[in-house]
């Protein structure tokens, strides 16, 4: 996963989440230039969920199932990881260069998106 370079980030405001309500835009975010890279792993993924599927429907041993539930969990992960670097290296950053109040609203509301991711 690659975070867009500093200095070709596009603006703040790219960054910003939607209003509530309001009529999605799009935008640029934090992951456009691995945006190709997060779909593949993500539909490895989804293949992989599939093979979960049909392991249960086989009956397949319970150990090799919880095996291949950590390999599913430790690939969401890795994405999670790569997602929260760009968002951190994009948007985090452009917005602690735009000002103090833009920056700390940044760190902050990261800190509550890294709550949730580990609040497993």
């Amino acid at each position: 996963m690659t975070a867009v370079p500093l200095a070709d980030a596009p603006q703040n405001a790219e960054c910003t989440p939607p209003a509530r309500g309001a009529t999605p835009r799009r935008t640029a975010r934090g992951y456009a230039t691995g945006k190709a890279d997060y779909l593949a792993r993500l539909r490895k993924i989804e293949g992989q969920v599939r093979g979960l599927q049909k392991m249960i429907e086989n009956d397949t041993w319970c150990p090799d199932v919880v095996t291949q539930v950590g390999s599913v969990t430790r690939a969401l992960q890795e994405v999670v990881v790569g997602l929260l670097n760009d968002h951190l290296r994009h948007c985090v950053a452009t917005a602690v260069r735009t000002s103090d109040i833009d920056g700390e609203r940044a760190l902050n509301e990261l800190t509550g998106t890294i709550r949730q991711v580990i609040r497993l």
